[in-house]
């Protein structure tokens, strides 16, 4: 089983690719190797290949280091299923997981939502959308500190608040405002029921 995340940035024609091209890059780079395991392509839209018990975190990831640049959001499906061809570069490579990714993405256009998932299971899946449509009450409104302070969370899940101040130069009590207004407490918690839900749905 693989999963594949594609996704585009929205509100990017009014910046410039630099502003989180970079950090985007940094960041895919850190899961898989270019082109084969993922891709930048028509200047804002992107494709990821990874394992699917990690899949949701790089996903909530990848909002928070969007959104820590003003103004700018991402949308994406996550399709999880197998890859029965790879080619050399993760765009040209197909399987269920590729299909299921891209009519995913494809839907959110039109449903006006930036995140789901789609699996074989449909009972899973819509136990899976309710949640994140819920999530996406308070993520998509993440302000750039809000979001700042997800993403550094989830690159230093061990890290204490008094080490994420040190991090950020601002006080140990700001931390936990921050990490309150983000709701970091039930993104973690989503992320945790996604890992324990997915692997009961493969054994």
């Amino acid at each position: 089983m693989t999963a594949i995340i594609t996704g585009d940035i929205i509100n990017s024609e009014h910046y410039k690719g630099s502003k989180w091209i970079k950090d985007l890059k940094a960041h895919l780079s850190q899961i898989g190797k270019h082109p084969t395991d993922w891709e930048i392509y028509r200047g804002d839209e992107f494709q990821l290949r990874l394992p699917p018990a990690q899949a949701l975190q790089t996903a909530v990831h990848i909002k928070a280091l969007i959104k820590s640049v003003k103004g700018l959001d991402v949308r994406m499906g996550i399709g999880i299923g197998t890859e029965t061809f790879t080619g050399e570069r993760v765009s040209e490579s197909n399987g269920t997981a590729h299909q299921r990714s891209g009519r995913t993405f494809e839907a959110l256009k039109k449903q006006k939502l930036n995140l789901a998932i789609a699996t074989e299971n449909e009972v899973y899946d819509k136990t899976m959308n309710l949640l994140l449509k819920l999530a996406l009450n308070f993520m998509d409104d993440w302000s750039q500190v809000s979001a700042e302070i997800v993403a550094l969370s989830l690159e230093m899940p061990e890290a204490s608040q008094q080490q994420v101040s040190k991090q950020l130069n601002i006080q140990q009590s700001a931390v936990s405002q921050r990490q309150k207004r983000a709701r970091l407490d039930l993104v973690l918690e989503l992320l945790d029921y996604y890992t324990q839900t997915l692997k009961q749905l493969h054994t």
